[in-house]
């Protein structure tokens, strides 16, 4: 093998491994992405919330329909608590 194919090769070769190298060290995630789970955690439903689905689960709502019920509902029962500690 000539002088010159021995470079190419050894070229070509490190240019491959170092390639693979790269691409290890990209896939590690960012320290910023560790904390991102703690910040996605579910958050408590409140009591209104969970009677607010209870009840379109009855009149058996679905998409837009129960959206739009559960949200009229958690207003209504967040507008009655206000009325209800107003009056203590």
């Amino acid at each position: 093998m000539s002088l010159s194919a021995r470079l190419a090769a050894t070229a070509i070769a490190s240019l491959l491994l170092a390639g693979s190298a790269y691409a290890q060290a990209a896939a590690t995630p960012p320290a910023a992405d560790k904390a991102a789970p703690a910040a996605t955690e579910k958050k408590a439903r409140s009591a209104a919330s969970l009677e607010c689905s209870k009840e379109a689960d009855e009149k058996g709502l679905k998409g837009k329909e129960r959206k739009k019920f559960r949200s009229a509902c958690k207003r209504e029962k967040a507008a009655g608590g206000a009325a209800d500690t107003k009056a203590k």
